[in-house]
């Protein structure tokens, strides 16, 4: 069996979402891909924009899907299917309002937490046991009604810790690939310090 892992941020396609907060996913992804000098490309079969890039002996494929965020798993299972790849080497980043700005907390498995799109991925995998990275985004104070805040963008006070997460959202990606979960998560979970390569553990 190919070496293959695979690493799908969600989000939503198009420009009038590019950037905003729901997206995180997708600015995971993206990131990786400039990092690691890997092209972008539609394929349609899977209904995503993909990039593949070897890292060490490993193959691996940046995913993001263009289905909207509720229909994520179609691409997500449609990809495992096709690659053969194992559960334990996918991992989703996606955005979490229950966390705030500045942290970022990676898992091995566990339940949607309400977001759709992990609903869907679960849905379409028939499982949960898959690595999750969230990537906090908080929320507008007070407010139970979040639609709005999460399909903005970053204001330009946010913007700096934004990048900063994305950041180290990045680097977790890489270590989870490299040094597997254990060593990602406990490098990485928490709140993301001004400081480099600095973690302040929860």
């Amino acid at each position: 069996m190919e070496n293959i892992y695979l690493v799908v941020g969600l989000g939503n396609p198009g420009r009038e979402y590019a950037r905003t907060r729901h997206n995180a996913g997708f600015l995971v992804v993206e990131r990786l891909a400039e990092r690691w000098q890997s092209s972008w490309t539609y394929e349609k079969k899977f209904n995503a924009n993909v990039a593949q890039a070897q890292r060490n002996s490993r193959k691996v494929l940046l995913c993001e899907p263009q289905t909207y965020m509720n229909s994520s798993g179609e691409t997500v299972g449609a990809l495992m299917n096709f690659y053969r790849v194992p559960l334990a080497r996918l991992l989703v980043a996606v955005d979490d309002a229950d966390l705030p700005l500045g942290e970022i907390r990676l898992r091995p498995g566990g339940s949607s937490g309400g977001h759709h799109g992990l609903e869907s991925v679960e849905q379409h995998l028939g499982t949960g046991k898959y690595a999750r990275l969230r990537i906090g985004i908080g929320r507008a104070s007070g407010a139970r009604e979040i639609t709005g805040y999460v399909l903005g963008r970053f204001s330009s006070t946010e913007a700096a810790l934004a990048d900063k997460v994305l950041t180290a959202a990045s680097d977790q990606a890489e270590s989870w690939l490299e040094a597997g979960i254990q060593k990602a998560m406990s490098q990485f979970n928490g709140a993301v310090d001004g400081s480099e390569n600095e973690r302040i553990e929860q």
